[in-house]
């Protein structure tokens, strides 16, 4: 069985029709830059292009980088344009793909989704947490399997700023960090998450996942286990289009 996955992310924004017995894309995944500002329409404009760029006519699942009440209206936008705030997501969206059923959720959320049941958090019980690293921190926090929506964990206070304003991925670039110096960001943040939650795996996700092997090792200071994401970055493609097939 093949569904559309969406990811709607910072810099960019893109989907692939998703095997979703294999828990991989079926096709090679196309990719349009985010438009700036990232305003509804223009996104929503960019979401059709990726789905029209493969013929699909069936129903479409969608991530957000914010949070994604009930599925449709949209509370943040951190890394958006903040239009987005009380938008319903689900209903745009489908009228700009003429129509066709389109489900909404959480960026990380979807991410989290698919690591559970396809990758890195697969048969883990207990507090399994997966964290994005990319132009902000995404977060997926799950409980024996079950996921606990919307966390936002990324804008946790660390040394007074939003953790993800030092910690993500962008602000290693931004910033021209060594992986040495990111890392330790990285390691209070996660050492922050850890006293909150005690989970006993964070699963280590985004775009960043791919260079895994340069910072993971100089990770310090926490005690759960600490791995990659084993989808890497097509996670939030895969999570989305197995929302979408829930209807």
């Amino acid at each position: 069985m093949q569904i559309f996955g969406v990811d709607i992310g910072g810099s960019g924004i893109k989907g692939a029709p998703v095997d979703l017995e294999r828990g991989d894309l079926a096709d090679e995944r196309y990719k349009a830059l985010t438009p700036h500002p990232a305003a509804p329409e223009a996104v929503a404009d960019t979401v059709k292009e990726v789905v029209d760029h493969f013929g699909w006519t069936g129903p479409v699942g969608v991530t957000f980088p914010g949070v994604v009440a009930g599925g449709t209206t949209i509370r943040t936008a951190a890394n958006v344009d903040k239009n987005w705030i009380g938008i319903d997501a689900r209903t745009l969206l489908g009228e700009r793909l003429g129509g066709l059923p389109v489900t909404v959720l959480n960026d990380a959320d979807a991410a989290g989704v698919a690591e559970m049941r396809f990758g890195a958090g697969r048969n883990r019980r207990g507090t399994v947490i997966m964290l994005t690293f990319g132009t902000g921190i995404g977060s997926a926090l799950f409980m024996d399997g079950a996921l606990v929506p919307n966390t936002e964990l990324g804008h946790l206070e660390l040394n007074g700023h939003d953790a993800e304003k030092r910690a993500s991925s962008r602000a290693r670039e931004d910033e021209d960090l060594s992986w040495e110096r990111w890392a330790r960001r990285v390691s209070k943040y996660l050492a922050h998450v850890e006293m909150l939650f005690s989970p006993e795996l964070f699963v280590i996700g985004g775009g960043v996942s791919r260079k895994a092997h340069k910072f993971l090792p100089l990770l310090e200071g926490v005690e759960a286990e600490i791995v990659p994401a084993e989808l890497q970055n097509n996670a939030g493609i895969v999570g989305a289009a197995m929302r979408a097939a829930m209807g």
